[in-house]
């Protein structure tokens, strides 16, 4: 079938998006700018771009007519003080769109509405689907409320407070209840939903099977994380208050934390599962959602999470593209250089470690290991499991390999040595040139001083490391 998918480029979208080619759609990817969509190099070939603007009615004539589905899956919540006005706009432009289109069905992902005193944010949500609603086509909404998945805004947001602050003084508003939902589940329901008779011209709620207020949530993500928090509400903190509590501990633009603090003052719970039934989905529970967020390997169980959802077991997909390592509360030392042969640099990229070290620096790399020894760590005393060949779940010294493919010229591993946080070391060869990261997700304050104390030693340690790496093998005639 073909499907328009609007915000492909979204945090949902490209999600969806290798879920649906795998269920064997011809998938359409609305975009309002192309050159900032960046599919998978292995997706290009299966899925077609289109560029409109929601709010420009000429530029949606670009739609196909022989689309048979859509996904709605567009807001505007932080991009304007005015997007309650823009995202009605563009929800009527878009029904309008559509009435010129072979269309069958229309799936939109909205918020948990069921309060009659909504804020903003969800009143916006509810006006969209009231538009989009009165199209000529089946149309089916999917509310969902917290959305638990790594690079979700909601989830940031509390992974910030809770890896910043060991003492929170929150607003009553933490008492607030909802009903969180694991991004791999808003995923399976979102596949299943299109073309199901059953969901046609309905509306329904989709959540975990937990009810939780938003002070449980962050204790246990506390607890997920090991970190022992304290929380003390106290009820004189205004939501204008409360937003710029948000806006400076974390990460947030002061837009989107105004929002999501008047939608946090709402309990939003899910009237009944019925979803669930119709579409064969058993959410997971909060705690597995966190877990799996913050998984070691977890880029690996996004992809076997997409896997369950695909009905073939061959897909054709590059697993490399989809196992990405987190960037958002990270720290980063991102170094390039150019390379004179690749075959070379690759050849030593695959010998690193064991006995052959790490190229430079070598007794600074043992003094780590001996110090992660004297912690119960691992150290370095775990070399290669193979002299002559590394694959996805060897040991490398104190790393996991994740990743290792030399066609391609990409070796992930991950920090399996005792850290306050989480890191990772990748090596990857883009075009001619080696590009070498390392990513340290800091574990609350002490992640992040540890990061600022290793900080000289990388310098020394990462910029050696690329000069012996690119470094020609030199050859006696």
């Amino acid at each position: 079938m073909k499907i328009l998918l609007t915000g492909a480029s979204g945090y949902i979208g490209k999600r969806l998006l290798p879920v649906l080619i795998d269920n064997g759609h011809e998938v359409i990817c609305g975009v309002r700018d192309r050159n900032r969509f960046a599919p998978p190099e292995s997706l290009k070939s299966r899925i077609t771009i289109i560029e409109f603007d929601l709010l420009d009615k000429a530029s949606l004539d670009v739609i196909p007519k022989d689309i048979e589905g859509a996904y709605y899956l567009v807001h505007s919540m932080a991009a304007s003080s005015d997007y309650e006005k823009l995202e009605q706009e563009s929800a009527i432009n878009f029904r309008n769109a559509l009435a010129k289109t072979n269309v069958q069905h229309v799936v939109y992902l909205s918020g948990i509405i069921n309060e009659s005193a909504l804020s903003k944010h969800l009143t916006s949500r509810k006006n969209v689907e009231i538009e989009l609603g009165k199209g000529t086509y089946n149309f089916t909404t999917l509310r969902a409320g917290i959305i638990i998945g790594s690079g979700s805004a909601s989830f940031e947001i509390m992974r910030d407070l809770v890896e910043k602050l060991p003492i929170m003084i929150t607003p009553k508003w933490l008492n607030t209840r909802c009903q969180p939902i694991g991004i791999s589940d808003v995923i399976s329901f979102l596949s299943k939903t299109i073309f199901n008779k059953d969901t046609f011209n309905k509306d329904f709620d989709i959540g975990g099977p937990d009810i939780l207020s938003y002070k449980e949530m962050l204790l246990e993500l506390g607890r997920i994380r090991n970190l022992k928090r304290s929380i003390y509400i106290v009820p004189v903190m205004t939501p204008k208050l409360s937003s710029y509590w948000l806006y400076f501990v974390t990460s947030t633009s002061y837009k989107l934390a105004v929002a999501l603090v008047n939608s946090m003052k709402i309990e939003v719970i899910c009237r009944n599962n019925d979803i669930n039934k119709i579409v064969d989905v058993n959410p997971i529970s909060y705690q597995k959602a966190l877990e799996r967020a913050f998984s070691k390997i977890e880029r690996n169980e996004v992809v076997s999470s997409w896997k369950d959802a695909f009905v073939s077991s061959d897909s054709s997909f590059n697993i490399s593209e989809f196992i990405e390592v987190p960037t958002f509360g990270c720290f980063r030392d991102v170094r390039e250089r150019a390379v004179p042969n690749r075959e070379d640099c690759i050849h030593k990229i695959w010998s690193i470690g064991g006995e052959n070290g790490w190229y430079y620096g070598n007794i600074l790399w043992r003094f780590r290991g001996f110090i992660d020894k004297l912690v119960a760590g691992v150290g370095l005393r775990r070399g290669r499991t193979s002299e002559d060949s590394l694959n996805a779940g060897d040991a490398l010294d104190f790393w996991r390999v994740l990743y290792a493919d030399k066609n391609e010229g990409r070796l992930l591993l991950f920090a399996e040595m005792k850290l306050p946080g989480e890191a990772w070391l990748e090596f990857r060869m883009v075009e001619n040139k080696l590009v070498q990261t390392a990513t340290f997700r800091p574990l609350g304050l002490a992640g992040r001083l540890y990061w600022y104390l290793v900080l000289p030693f990388h310098g020394l340690i990462f910029t050696g490391m690329i000069k012996a790496l690119t470094k020609p093998i030199s050859t006696k005639s």
